[in-house]
């Protein structure tokens, strides 16, 4: 399990930096925050996955094709959390956008490795 969560978090900090740099450039080239952070997530999935795939969960006996859909649904549902917290935060507080998409993109991570471990990937 220690090599999962290594992998995980080295696959995870590379779809990270690309979600986060791509979201921030976005934003800079003046795309409203919540646009920006989908093409920050469009960007990084195939990274994510593909990286998961092959090293995270490279022991896991799911096919690729229910493997994919599976962490699609995850990543999904870890997106729409990471949408929500952003608007709150942005709404609610004086934050920047760069500051509260790093907090909520590490906020998240947490629940994308525990349904990723023991649901999309999941070992006989």
């Amino acid at each position: 399990m220690r090599a999962s969560v290594l992998g995980f978090v080295s696959v995870g900090a590379l779809a990270a930096a690309v979600h986060y740099v791509v979201a921030l450039l976005a934003h800079a080239w003046g795309w409203q925050p919540a646009g920006a952070n989908w093409l920050g997530f469009l960007c990084a999935f195939p990274v994510s996955y593909i990286g998961h795939r092959r090293w995270s969960f490279r022991g896991t006996q799911a096919s690729h094709v229910a493997a994919f859909f599976k962490f699609l649904a995850v990543a999904l549902l870890g997106f729409f959390g990471n949408q929500a917290l952003l608007w709150l935060a942005l709404t609610y507080t004086p934050l920047p956008f760069w500051f509260v998409l790093g907090v909520v993109m590490v906020l998240i991570a947490v629940s994308t490795w525990l349904l990723s471990r023991f649901w999309a990937f999941q070992h006989d």
